[in-house]
């Protein structure tokens, strides 16, 4: 065998074994999975997650899962609660506690403390006869048969198998509160998903004096002049009531150049395109993309309530804003 072949057999190794214990976890998902997940929508607080080494590592993700999806919550390093982060901890608060074995000694001193406060617990554990599963209101089983490690040391199946029953309880809980796409991307302003919920139109759009525009009566040359300066490829024909008559673009200025027409000598009423295609001021910048994609139209007129020309979008502006 092949070091390429050995490295690749102990991968598939790895994920086989992590695969079956995921499978496993599906039958133990019952009534207590249930009951978790009724005590934090019953929260008036937050979820407060506590775990120690790779269990802290799965439990600030769990955490920060559970925050952008509906469910307010926060992780706490046990072992700095018990010098004075324990006061972080109120009593309107849920805590889910994790810790494999069941018996992290920094988790359980705890325990007595969160319990004389009323404080609901949640252990997430892999043995239901420990310590912290029996001292808890509610106990998620994440045993596994075996560690991906070779060793059977190293934390690599169980601390999958809590990753994925955390994500299961942030599911679950987003699904039970109706969580829509547009909460979620208040709380993901900064990324490219917060941009495509919650960028509209609007915001994109050229508006105002860098909106092209001359008169149904202009020459096509002096037209061309006024794409030109607004740079965006185009114009909008404007007759004298405001009133928007056609836009004349790139394509429209091929097929008048294949026609043989003289620029000097054509007025641009004689050569726009009076059908154009519109977009609300208020719509999401990705209904511009999807309209833009299924008509093969690459910039969009802009209205606002009234129907009135308020602005210009094109997809180059959509790629600059990220939203594409």
């Amino acid at each position: 065998m092949t070091e390429t072949d050995y490295l690749i057999q102990r991968a598939l190794r790895t994920i086989d074994i992590e695969h079956r214990a995921i499978g496993a976890l599906m039958t133990r998902i019952d009534d207590s999975f249930a009951q978790a997940c009724a005590l934090i929508l019953a929260c008036k607080g937050r979820v407060v997650v506590l775990g120690m080494g790779k269990s802290g590592l799965i439990g600030r993700k769990i955490a920060a899962t559970l925050s952008s999806t509906g469910s307010p919550a926060m992780f706490v390093h046990p072992g700095e609660a018990s010098h004075g982060d324990l006061g972080m901890i109120t009593d309107k608060d849920v805590v889910i506690a994790i810790s494999y074995s069941g018996t992290a000694s920094e988790i359980l001193t705890l325990m007595p403390i969160l319990k004389r406060k009323g404080i609901p617990i949640i252990s997430l554990t892999g043995n239901k006869e420990s310590l912290l599963a029996t001292v808890a209101d509610v106990h998620l089983d994440g045993s596994v048969e075996e560690e991906a490690c070779p060793l059977g040391l190293a934390p690599t199946t169980s601390t999958t198998v809590v990753l994925v029953l955390g994500d299961a309880l942030a599911m679950a809980l987003m699904e039970a509160r109706g969580f829509t796409p547009e909460e979620f991307a208040f709380s993901h302003p900064g990324g490219k998903l917060g941009r495509r919920l919650l960028l509209k139109v609007k915001d994109v759009m050229h508006s105002g004096d860098a909106i092209p525009k001359v008169s149904p009566d202009t020459l096509l040359s002096d037209a061309l002049l006024e794409v030109s300066r607004k740079g965006l490829g185009m114009t909008t024909v404007i007759d004298a009531a405001g009133t928007l008559c056609g836009v004349f673009t790139d394509g429209d200025l091929r097929r008048t150049l294949d026609s043989g027409k003289d620029i000097h000598k054509t007025y641009i009423h004689e050569v726009m395109s009076a059908k154009n295609k519109k977009i609300q001021e208020n719509a999401l910048a990705t209904e511009a993309v999807l309209m833009m994609q299924e008509t093969s139209v690459y910039t969009l007129l802009v209205v606002d309530a009234a129907q009135t020309l308020s602005g210009v979008i094109r997809m180059h502006d959509l790629l600059q804003a990220n939203v594409v």
